[in-house]
């Protein structure tokens, strides 16, 4: 019905056409029936006119079942879906027995088809089943020759397999006879490795103290009495600057009674003398370093890590030696004193080069001896009289120069005097 009026509507003029379908008009048929489905059967159920003209329509193109509907006279080939549409468009007397004649055929047809094809389905399930069954044997064959072939090839798995665990386990047991025969070499190597190098070390320590022996006897058989020599001068030029110095500060006559000392006269005021570095000041003292540096030949000796620690220790180890050694350049050259700055070699990696300022020798403690030992040495190396101060903040570097002869301070005068201009 709803194809029918779908293509009804499409051969009506627009004014014709019912106002619910006129947005439909100019779809394509299918498309018409497809979409306007639902308003043209609510159109056909309650406009009895729209419905008379669809059945017009289809009068037009079969006649002849449309009168035997109006008769009562459905002919037995008729379409029963044809039959029940025409009925329901022209609702002649006795029309809902027609459309329900049309549907109880529609439903022995379709019965009919379902039990024709349920019937085509045994069969092919039937001969599916067949077929399986004859594949099912032959596979059950194949598999049961299979099998018998994996059994026969586990077999000889396991065969193998028990022959390779008694191999394994004779390997085992040959490997553990090795690893504990290895391990005792191995200790007994170790044994006698750590005995050789013992003995090497000594012969080393040995060597080297067969080198340093025969160093200092070329060293002495050079230079003969040199070493007394130098002391003796340094003394002496200690000596010679020290009684300058008194004779300066006593302002001593050049001779005892000279011809013009008897001639009256008015003479001018004296120099007032000037005080001596006194031994009553304290290490810490702030004057301490100062008076100490106006002392004639004055040797001062700086132990050079703690000093730098002690100021600024948070520096690089060669960041801080450049920073001291820049500083003790500048005050050698304004007091001309001797000045040696003593680091300790075991703070190194590896050797350094340093390019000393003019006027300050740098040392570095040799292996196996710290700084503080090669200060000892530095200042027992001084002759007896000559002023030396040892600048270090550690006690027992302290104790040791003043019992050296020496005189010691702490490092923060020398970093108090560093940093003045």
């Amino acid at each position: 019905m709803v194809e029918a009026a779908a293509e009804l509507i499409g051969t009506l003029p627009a004014t014709d056409v019912p106002l619910p379908l006129r947005r439909f008009a100019q779809f394509e048929r299918r498309k018409r029936a497809k979409l306007a489905g639902q308003h043209i059967a609510a159109l056909l159920e309650k406009d009895a006119d729209f419905r008379l003209r669809v059945a017009e329509h289809l009068r037009e193109a079969e006649p002849e079942l449309v009168a035997a509907v109006e008769e009562g006279q459905v002919p037995p080939a008729a379409d029963p879906v044809r039959v029940a549409t025409v009925a329901y468009l022209l609702r002649p007397a006795g029309w809902t027995e027609l459309a329900e004649a049309a549907r109880a055929e529609l439903e022995r047809s379709a019965s009919a088809s379902e039990g024709e094809a349920a019937e085509r389905k045994i069969a092919a399930l039937r001969d599916e089943l067949a077929a399986a069954r004859a594949s099912r044997s032959a596979e059950v064959d194949k598999l049961r020759g299979e099998l018998r072939e994996s059994k026969a090839e586990v077999a000889e798995l396991r065969r193998k397999v028990h022959d390779a665990r008694q191999k394994a386990k004779a390997a085992e047991e040959r490997a553990a006879e090795l690893a504990a025969e290895t391990a005792r070499e191995l200790t007994a190597a170790r044994e006698t490795t750590a005995a050789a190098e013992k003995e090497l070390r000594k012969l080393r320590v040995r060597l080297e103290q067969a080198e340093t022996a025969a160093e200092h006897a070329r060293r002495a058989a050079r230079e003969g009495r040199n070493v007394e020599d130098v002391r003796l001068r340094m003394l002496l030029d200690t000596l010679v600057d020290a009684a300058q110095g008194v004779r300066r500060e006593l302002a001593l006559p050049t001779m005892i009674e000279r011809p013009a000392d008897a001639v009256a006269g008015v003479e001018p005021d004296k120099l007032v003398h000037r005080n001596l570095p006194g031994r009553a000041l304290s290490d810490d003292d702030p004057q301490l370093l100062d008076r100490l540096l106006t002392l004639p030949q004055v040797h001062l000796v700086v132990d050079g890590y703690n000093v730098t620690k002690t100021g600024y220790g948070e520096l690089p180890l060669a960041d801080q030696r450049s920073r001291l050694l820049s500083g003790l350049g500048g005050l050698a050259a304004q007091t001309r004193a001797e000045v040696t700055c003593v680091f300790d070699g075991a703070e190194l990696d590896a050797p350094v080069a340093i390019a000393a300022p003019r006027g300050v020798r740098v040392l570095f403690s040799r292996p196996g001896q710290t700084a503080d030992e090669l200060i000892a040495e530095l200042v027992r190396a001084e002759p007896s009289g000559r002023a030396v101060v040892v600048v270090s903040s550690d006690r027992e570097v302290a104790d040791a120069a003043r019992r050296a002869g020496a005189r010691p301070a702490v490092s923060t005068l020398l970093l108090r005097r560093l940093s003045r201009p």
